[in-house]
């Protein structure tokens, strides 16, 4: 499982290390955890899951994880072929106020997953206030044990339902 994110005051890192966490607790599942900037062509086609997290930005994703998923067609070639069909995907975010656009930066990033054909697992609950999102701004506790238990979440549901394809592939 590929966990990869963008992140520059460490919220949405301590995040992605939260959902890798919980992908890790799955028997059998490996953790590949790498800032967008780092990920290679390999890591998206050897991970059966791709689970992106994004500060948000203007109610977007920012411009490391929008040129991140644009390379998906030109610097991967991941795109053209549907490499990523039936992988499974999940995103998360974080984001200074209650919603400050949370909701349609994780839509944005799911957006670009579906139209690489992939398999949407979603954190459970609403997707800016709950799930798989966190409030960091001046009046948040920031990462809290809470988030960091959503985050686990997220990463053991996207390993359950990879290794539940994978078994189904095999058969």
């Amino acid at each position: 499982m590929l966990i990869t994110y963008h992140s520059v005051t460490g919220n949405t890192e301590k995040m992605a290390e939260g959902v890798a966490d919980g992908a890790g607790a799955v028997v059998g599942t490996t953790v590949n955890l790498k800032r967008v900037s780092e990920v290679t062509t390999e890591d998206l086609l050897s991970a059966d899951a791709v689970i992106i997290g994004s500060p948000v930005y203007f109610g977007s994703v920012s411009g490391e994880v929008k040129v991140f998923l644009d390379n998906w067609f030109l610097k991967y070639g991941v795109f053209r072929d549907a490499k990523m069909r039936n992988k499974v995907a999940a995103a998360f975010v974080t984001g200074a106020a209650i919603s400050n656009g949370k909701e349609t930066a994780m839509l944005a990033i799911h957006a670009a997953l579906l139209m690489n054909q992939m398999v949407i697992v979603s954190p459970g609950g609403a997707l800016g206030a709950y799930g798989a999102s966190a409030t960091t701004g001046p009046d948040s506790p920031g990462i809290d044990e809470k988030k960091l238990e959503s985050a686990r979440a997220l990463g053991k549901r996207v390993a359950e339902f990879a290794a539940i394809l994978q078994r189904g592939s095999r058969t």
